[in-house]
Formats: structure tokens, sequence, C-alpha cells
């Protein structure tokens, strides 16, 4: 029974997912800085965890002055959710600030944290 109902909702546009690039869903790329204690705290562990739960791409990575810096990209209601974590971060983080950059869409798939 599940089966069928599953195969009439793909039918009528629930599925697959996420949206085909038909369906002409907005897409967003930014680069963010986050700055405060957020190194050494899981910060970019817990960014990419949460980026792959949203289904946002890109990647993330420590800078040398202490700030955390990413790039993602995906639907924009997927990386504004992103956004909103990165603001609090994990729970030992303690964010001052993010900054944000428009970037022009590439495309790209998957997340990945940069050592």
């Amino acid at each position: 029974m599940r089966e069928t109902c599953v195969s009439v909702r793909a039918r009528a546009g629930f599925f697959p997912y996420p949206p085909s690039p038909e369906q002409n869903v907005p897409m967003r790329r930014v680069n963010v800085i986050v700055s405060g204690n957020v190194q050494g705290v899981g910060y970019r562990f817990s960014a990419a965890q949460e980026a792959e739960r949203l289904g946002v791409s890109g990647w993330v990575r420590n800078l040398h002055d202490g700030r955390v810096e990413a790039e993602l990209e995906g639907e924009e209601s997927q990386v504004d959710a992103l956004l909103a974590w990165m603001a609090e971060g994990p729970q030992f983080a303690e964010v001052t600030s993010s900054r944000v950059s428009e970037r022009t869409p590439k495309g790209i798939e998957g997340f990945r944290v940069v050592r």
C-alpha cells in the first residue's frame, strides 16, 4: 500500500527530493566568516553535519586568526537555515559576529571540512 502511495506522490511532483533544476528553485551561494570562540569547539564538524542535514553544499575551514570561514551553496531557504545555525554554532562555541558575502552559485555538490 505504501509503495502505491509513494508512486502516486512521485507522479504528483512530491518526489524526487531535492527538486530538479527545471522546478526553478532559487539558489544561493555565500561566503561567511564567523568570529568568536569558534575553534577547538567542534564548530567545523558540527557545521558540516548541519549542512549535510539541510542539503547544503560547500566547505568550512579554520582561519589562522581564530575565525572560521565557509562557502555555502544550496536552495535559498536551506542556506538561510544554515546561516542561522552558524550564528549560534555548536554547544561550546561563542559566536560574536558573522559576515556574509553573496557569491554566484556554481552548482557544486557535497560538503567538506578543509584542514
